[in-house]
């Protein structure tokens, strides 16, 4: 039996275990429906024509974990922004862990999606946005909303903020050979609201492991969200993450992507502005080796006028790594006044690593300033001389060049203990120790 079969025939033992209610029930049951038909993406389809799932599929994934396994927060700190505090949001193996967790009903809702699927306090909020700005054409956002049942459910109502920013942690432990974890993601920002996001995916095992993550944002009226993914994961993990986030007017939405680790990571992050003075931000930046492989699939729809997207994202490449970007911009006839820009800057750093770019736009309005872009290089040998003429080691001098390569990146990070950390994974990824932080 492949992957694809085990899911299928597995769901509905999964529906027979779930308290829900009949409409996720309904989402549920066409959602599987999807997923039989369309199955897993291959290289046939253009979307995916620079990644392959297929090493993937030929493992024999439990989709179900069979115990909890415990965890000591010393075994586990160093994954958390242990310098601020902040909520969290814990998971091991897919199961919430409320030892490891700090949830708050305080004037803001950050607790659990099972709460909010099963729980008649939320049917509102659940009938109003679960599953509504998700890919139904995307098999893998399908297969996400048939085994939807746990994950963070996060919602900021109108003129509110957390105290602190919010955690979203999933550990991998290893206690099954290899495990398929399958997290949703619910977060509504309210109008005037605010919140600050760092989601992180850790496994803790050399076992295989895959996520297929959805999360589904919506910000009103004058909202304001930051979103951090923080992307480090060891060489036996693999995940694939679905973000979708709809605008409504003057909300301001900014997504940073920090990928260095993980055997294949793909992100599919996609924007719909659906009101007017919308500003829309992605900005990433990837460092990878060996044979690790990311995909960065964007997209931004302009469907109102008057509206700004910005798109910023670097890659690093050595070894035998594989790095892909494919961003679309999209801008509708009613969207006049658009301000779009795109670009992907690349270094190879190897000769074997590779890299597969294509910055897209597709513009049916004519009163638009619209740009896209992309670069593939190596350092600029006259600025290494430069450095290395003035004492700094080769590996220093190099070292240097890529921070300054991906400092515009770090410098709109707005939460200054996350821009540290992420900092140093930097060095650590490049293998220096540099005097200075960005």
């Amino acid at each position: 039996m492949d992957l694809k079969e085990k899911l299928v025939s597995s769901f509905m033992a999964f529906e027979n275990n779930v308290d829900i209610d009949h409409f996720v029930h309904d989402i549920r049951s066409e959602a599987i429906k999807n997923f039989e038909n369309k199955g897993f993406p291959n290289k046939k389809q253009e979307a995916w024509k620079y990644t392959s799932l297929n090493s993937l599929l030929k493992i024999d994934f439990s989709i179900f974990p069979k115990e909890v396994n415990a965890l000591e927060y010393k075994d586990v700190k160093k994954y958390f922004l242990h310098e601020i505090d902040t909520y969290k949001i814990v998971f091991i193996d897919g199961i919430y862990s409320s030892y490891l967790s700090e949830t708050t009903h305080d004037g803001v809702d950050i607790c659990l999606m099972s709460s909010a699927l099963t729980k008649p306090m939320y049917k509102a909020v659940i009938d109003t946005y679960f599953n509504k700005v998700a890919s139904g054409e995307d098999s893998l956002t399908t297969l996400n909303t048939a085994f939807s049942q746990e994950g963070a459910y996060i919602y900021i109502p109108k003129n509110k903020a957390p105290k602190k920013p919010v955690e979203i942690l999933h550990f991998a432990t290893g206690n099954e050979a290899n495990l398929m974890l399958q997290p949703r993601n619910l977060i509504i920002v309210e109008e005037n609201a605010e919140l600050q996001v760092i989601e992180r995916h850790q496994s803790l095992t050399s076992n295989e492991v895959l996520t297929n993550s959805v999360t589904e944002i919506y910000a009103a009226k004058h909202a304001n969200i930051d979103y951090y993914k923080v992307q480090n994961n060891v060489k036996s993990a693999s995940l694939i993450d679905n973000t979708y986030i709809s605008q409504k007017d003057t909300s301001t939405v900014k997504v940073h992507t920090f990928s260095f680790g993980g055997k294949l990571t793909r992100n599919n992050l996609n924007f719909y502005q659906d009101g007017e003075h919308v500003n829309s931000t992605m900005k990433g930046v990837s460092i990878l080796g060996e044979k690790q492989h990311i995909d960065h699939h964007t997209l931004v729809h302009h469907r109102q006028p008057n509206c700004e997207s910005h798109q910023d994202y670097k890659g690093i490449y050595g070894e035998k790594s594989t790095g892909v970007f494919n961003g679309k911009i999209i801008v509708d006839k009613i969207a006049q006044k658009t301000n779009a820009f795109q670009q992907n800057n690349n270094i190879l750093i190897s000769d074997k690593a590779t890299i597969n770019t294509k910055p897209q736009l597709e513009i049916f309005a004519d009163d638009v300033k619209c740009s896209h872009g992309c670069t593939i290089g190596q350092l600029d040998e006259e600025a290494l001389y430069y450095l290395r003429s003035r004492g700094i080691p080769k590996k220093e001098a190099s070292a240097l060049l890529m921070y300054a390569f991906a400092n515009n990146v770090l410098e709109s990070v707005r939460l200054p203990a996350l821009k540290t950390r992420i900092n140093k994974l930097i060095a650590n990824k490049l293998g220096v120790r540099l005097g200075f932080e960005l």
